[in-house]
């Protein structure tokens, strides 16, 4: 094993496990930290530890393989799934639930439990990360079912920011579509994306979250995907959309 030194050869076995899709770089250090690791036989015990070509690596017991090409594929997430790989709870998750022969991936930012539509899915965890980057300045979009009276001068003051409970939200672009009783439906964009963050907001505006469907994540959009379906990104559109991608990883033969 091959430490951090001045002119490193290799690469660092926490990027390369987010590359093979095992989790993010943050999770795959927390798998070092919890001994779950293994390099050639030994506990990795630092995520800055260097893997060569040819070196074997050992996750929970079982082969990683080299990291293949980045693939995106958008998936539509129905209500009562979470966007977890375990959960101690033994409630359902996405990654369960996904068709036979997907390869392992890890999730583009989350949808709580009750949330719908657009999930991003990757077999690139360095690709999951970067895409989460607020300074992508990716809009997500959402329609949102609100349950109370909308005041629309309130609905349209959230693009200057917003405040609650303490915490302090970005700008939000939101408008009225349509309401029926006391029930209405609104179409949400935002840049940030912190945890419950529309849930939280509307809740700040007297307004119960009942509906909450992603339409779109930066360019990808739902589109015509039926709830549960999954469709694969062509790689040439990925590429327009994220021209530095690396190069495609040769698969190492056994």
């Amino acid at each position: 094993m091959t430490e951090e030194n001045n002119s490193p050869k290799g690469e660092r076995i926490a990027k390369y496990l987010a590359r093979s899709g095992v989790a993010s770089r943050r999770d795959v250090e927390r798998m070092i930290e919890d001994n779950r690791v293994k390099l050639d036989g030994q506990l990795v015990t630092h995520p800055a530890t260097f893997i060569q070509p040819g070196d074997i690596v050992l996750v929970d017991g079982k082969p990683i393989d080299v990291p293949e090409r980045t693939r995106l594929w958008r998936y539509h997430k129905p209500d009562g799934l979470l966007t977890t790989h375990r959960d101690p709870q033994g409630r359902p998750t996405v990654f369960e639930k996904l068709p036979e022969g997907m390869p392992r991936v890890i999730s583009v930012g989350r949808l709580d439990i009750n949330s719908e539509g657009l999930l991003l899915l990757t077999n690139d965890g360095e690709l999951a990360r970067r895409l989460e980057l607020p300074g992508n300045a990716w809009v997500r979009r959402y329609r949102v079912r609100v349950f109370g009276v909308v005041d629309e001068k309130r609905l349209a003051s959230l693009a200057n920011g917003f405040e609650y409970e303490g915490v302090k939200y970005g700008s939000i672009e939101a408008a009225l579509d349509s309401t029926k009783g006391d029930n209405s439906w609104l179409t949400v964009s935002l840049r940030e994306g912190k945890n419950r963050e529309i849930r939280r907001v509307m809740q700040g505006l007297n307004l119960h979250v009942s509906r909450l469907i992603r339409l779109s994540y930066g360019p990808f959009q739902l589109g015509q995907l039926k709830v549960r379906e999954l469709e694969e990104v062509p790689g040439k559109i990925l590429r327009e959309q994220i021209p530095d991608l690396p190069a495609p990883s040769r698969k190492r033969t056994r």
